[in-house]
């Protein structure tokens, strides 16, 4: 699930792989901030997830089912009464698991959440006329449902003497790559010259992140940095209540609240529209086309009078209440990492902890929050990725989180780093002078650093 510049944005969808492009990012920081590391954690055990594939290019897609004009009834989303009460234990977590210390009626939202978010939608139930995947697991699996995935996203748009320009009449700045019909697919316009892709983002941890209040992410503005490094927040106006926020989802930080980033994914990512995007995407920005494809009326995610919630609410009940990842295995070599890890100056961005504020979710409620991110905006020179979007210019990207590295290569925003070696090396802009610092490490040094992050 992908987001839009002009269009709503999907902080979906990007890659924790990525985040470890960051960890150079950082530049000289407090080494005294570093807590001292958790106990060793069993490795999880191996996920057996099969997912549904994601479509395969329309032109061998079979023909949709009749339209009739109006979305069909939901499928009863009663299903989940309150199961017996089990809490996950903090200790055998594994990806894709709920949130320890769970309600049962917060357990049954959770699975409830889980069943929208895997199912695959039909063109008779809102998806397309044009779209990317079919569901959200499509792009969130690895290495467990809600997680990453490889799967890319194309955005584009035009630069002309320093200005972004988003292409918005021409269908801009996300492609959408399938048609439920097997035609109308968008096309990148003559006019791009700037075409990136872009990795699906890791939802593990995602209600703890919201959690964090905004004045907590300010804060980090504040803090004395060195070396060159800044960072400022993304300051949006959130969608889904009409409020000024602080951003931190997405590589450009372009949603605050879940909610508002399950909407914008449903409308990008699928093509279904809701209460807060009620507008279709037209193709390459033809409304003609559109109108001959679209025969579904709007918005096509309605609320559910029984339970008083729509799809994008329930998977965003699912995505509050994942677990954050588990941390792997702490060796004397990941010990000796943490430490260089605060010496060449990575925690000036990826702070290792930050606290959530008072929360009715008591699994949500004054937690602590081991994500390794400021969640703020950074200039990051040539990794960046030439798109403006949200507050972000186009040389910035937020700290990605680095929790659940190790599951999420390849790495950086569109993938391009096979290795998290090759991702800290591609550091830039203000992650410069902490990247030469690790470019001066011996061969041990490195690799217990590298221990270290893929222990997270």
């Amino acid at each position: 699930m992908a987001s839009v510049t002009t269009k709503p944005n999907t902080t979906m969808k990007a890659t924790l792989g990525s985040l470890i492009l960051a960890a150079a990012l950082s530049a000289g920081g407090n080494a005294s901030a570093q807590p001292a590391p958790p106990a060793p954690v069993p490795p999880p055990p191996p996920q057996n997830n099969q997912q549904p594939p994601p479509p395969q290019n329309n032109q061998n897609n079979q023909p949709p089912p009749p339209q009739t004009g109006k979305a069909p009834p939901k499928r009863p989303h009663d299903q989940h009464t309150p199961p017996p009460f089990q809490q996950t234990n903090p200790q055998t977590v594994r990806p894709g698991d709920a949130l320890p210390g769970l309600t049962p009626d917060q357990l049954a939202a959770f699975m409830d959440g889980k069943d929208d978010f895997v199912q695959r939608e039909t063109p008779a139930g809102g998806l397309g006329p044009i779209f990317n995947r079919d569901s959200c697991v499509a792009c969130h699996s690895q290495p467990a449902i809600g997680g990453s995935s490889n799967v890319n996203v194309t955005r584009f748009g035009k630069s002309l003497n320093g200005i972004f320009d988003p292409l918005e009449a021409l269908g801009g700045s996300l492609l959408q790559d399938n048609s439920i019909l097997g035609h109308g697919i968008e096309l990148i316009p003559t006019e791009a010259n700037i075409v990136t892709l872009r990795q699906s983002t890791p939802l593990f941890g995602l209600g703890l992140i919201e959690a964090i209040p905004d004045a907590t992410i300010l804060n980090n503005v504040k803090k004395v940095k060195i070396d060159g490094i800044q960072g400022r927040a993304a300051i949006i106006q959130d969608i889904s209540s009409g409020q000024t926020r602080v951003g931190r989802f997405g590589w450009k930080a372009q949603q605050a609240v879940i909610l508002s980033f399950a909407a914008d994914a449903y409308v990008n990512e699928m093509g279904i529209t809701n209460r807060f995007f009620p507008t279709e995407n037209a193709p390459n920005g033809n409304t003609a086309l559109l109108a001959q494809l679209d025969k579904v009326a709007d918005p096509e995610d309605v609320v559910d009078p029984k339970s008083g919630k729509a799809d994008i609410d329930r998977a965003a009940d699912f995505m509050r209440l994942l677990a954050p990842p588990p941390r792997g295995p702490i060796t004397t070599s990941v010990t000796t990492g943490s430490a260089l890890f605060q010496q060449v100056g990575c925690v000036n961005c990826h702070t290792p902890q930050m606290t959530t504020g008072t929360n009715k979710i008591e699994a949500l409620n004054l937690k602590s929050v081991n994500l390794y991110s400021d969640l703020l905006l950074h200039d990051m020179g040539t990794l960046g990725d030439g798109i403006a979007q949200g507050n972000a210019g186009v040389r910035e990207m937020k700290t990605p989180p680095l929790w659940g590295l190790r599951g999420s290569a390849p790495y950086l925003h569109n993938g391009r780093a096979l290795t998290v070696d090759d991702a800290i090396k591609a550091h830039d802009g203000e992650a410069k002078i902490t990247r030469d610092r690790y470019l001066l490490f011996t061969a041990q040094q490195k690799q217990q650093l590298l221990d270290f992050l893929m222990s997270l």
